[in-house]
């Protein structure tokens, strides 16, 4: 079979394990990752879902190609298989912001963006003592003395917890991003912690890495970076009807060939809608903890290229790339 043959080719980094039983005409799913965590989740449930929903011919193979944080697999898609209309590849906010700080070897319209399902939901939490006492308040103080305080989250100085809450500051007024001073823990769980205990400020991260702080009361939660209020914590405002107009999903999707025909691409994004509405996968995120959120096709391309242009930017200004 030609997909095993390239994905054997690739210097040992790919593991496959698609079911040898799927017929020829099966579609792929490449995970860019060793099985397990978000990438390989998504293939596998996805695959198995469009199976149940017969929206595909067959069984979905499924591989695993880990490698530069997804650049191996984007490299063989954009160099190998750019026309493959049977081959959908895993991503997310991480993949775009290592294209955006130039460490995949081509640019972010070298494929295309089919749909996003799924997200954990961004959000920036104080102590619950914390004189901050709204989004507001924490804007006026970035903007205006950024070095008052300590912020923090689970990446690195240009990672995706930095990036987003560094898209607040700018739209709240703070013009040298570099003024803001990160510091990197192992975990939103690590970072609120030091946080309840005085030595940070603010923490930036997943809503799904400290939802038993938000539910104790031991922490104040100041905006979800989302489009809409949560489900499970309704009462928590967005950064947008606070006026801040900025988003910070760590989705989930998934991307084809830059070469594949516009009729393949719409019939991807159809399917992947149905599948998205099917009870299926709104379960299935569910109990992986993501929130269910659709965006497809066009509008998707739209936020995909748009996301990696503020990442590029913010990258830029605090000096993670030239």
């Amino acid at each position: 079979m030609k997909n095993l043959t390239l994905a054997s080719a690739a210097a040992g980094l790919v593991l496959s394990l698609g079911l040898s039983a799927a017929p020829a005409q099966a579609a792929e799913c490449i995970a860019p990752s060793n099985p397990g965590g978000g990438w390989d989740f998504t293939c596998r449930t996805i695959g198995r879902i469009l199976t149940e929903l017969d929206l595909v011919d067959g069984n979905v193979q499924v591989t695993n190609m880990p490698g530069g944080v997804g650049a191996v697999t984007y490299a063989m898609v954009v160099n190998e298989r750019p026309a493959d209309a049977e081959l959908i590849v895993a991503t997310s906010t991480v993949g775009i912001t290592q294209i955006a700080q130039g460490r995949y070897p081509a640019p972010v319209d070298a494929v295309r963006y089919l749909a996003m399902l799924g997200a954990d939901v961004g959000v920036i939490a104080v102590d619950d003592e914390s004189p901050i006492q709204s989004l507001a308040d924490l804007t006026d103080v970035m903007a205006n003395d950024p070095g008052s305080i300590v912020t923090a989250g689970s990446s690195g100085a240009g990672g995706w917890d930095h990036i987003r809450l560094l898209m607040v500051a700018r739209e709240g007024g703070l013009e040298s991003l570099g003024d803001l001073r990160w510091v990197q823990f192992d975990g939103g769980t690590d970072a609120v912690t030091q946080m309840m205990g005085g030595q940070i400020d603010v923490v930036s991260t997943d809503l799904g890495e400290i939802a038993g702080f938000v539910e104790s009361g031991d922490i104040r939660v100041l905006a979800a970076l989302s489009d809409e209020p949560i489900p499970a914590f309704p009462d928590i405002p967005t950064a947008a009807s606070q006026g801040i107009d900025v988003t910070g999903y760590n989705w989930r999707g998934l991307y084809t060939g830059g070469e594949v025909s516009d009729e393949d691409y719409a019939t991807w994004v159809e399917n992947l809608e149905t599948l998205y509405n099917s009870e299926n996968w709104q379960s299935a995120a569910v109990e992986f903890g993501l929130v269910p959120i659709w965006r497809g096709g066009e509008e998707f391309e739209a936020y995909v290229m748009e996301q990696e242009k503020v990442m590029a930017d913010i990258s830029r200004d605090i000096g993670v790339i030239e």
